[in-house]
């Protein structure tokens, strides 16, 4: 429990400061299309942050569950593959990297669905 609450703050944090450095780092420096998916990153990156507090709070109310369990970590896994590869390839403009994306998306569909089955059968 207490693992995915310090990986959702830890990862507030970081997909606050990426999200600034994009806002007032990165402007005129990266295309806007390029800006635009360092924005996508770290909306994604915010939004899954978030989703690993409540792993650590739903784990912390109904006890280890390997749903939530490997759903939290299959949330991080998309936030390193989704994000991660937007954030990449906006610095590198190696647009190849976008074949990566889609792994993280899937990583995070995959584990909202196991933790949603968690919450189901366990609240």
């Amino acid at each position: 429990m207490k693992v995915f609450i310090l990986l959702g703050a830890i990862n507030m944090f970081v997909s606050i400061a990426l999200g600034a450095f994009g806002a007032h780092g990165l402007e005129g420096k990266v295309s806007e299309r390029m800006l635009s998916n360092w924005q996508t990153g770290a909306q994604y990156h915010m939004i899954h942050a978030l989703g690993l507090l409540f792993v650590g709070l739903l784990a912390g109310r109904i006890g280890t569950n390997p749903l939530v369990t490997n759903g939290g970590w299959l949330l991080l896994a998309g936030i390193i593959l989704f994000s991660g590869s937007l954030y990449i390839m906006a610095l590198t403009n190696i647009t190849k990297l976008g074949m990566i994306t889609p792994f993280g998306g899937v990583s995070f569909l995959i584990g909202w669905t196991l933790i949603a089955t968690a919450a189901v059968k366990e609240l």
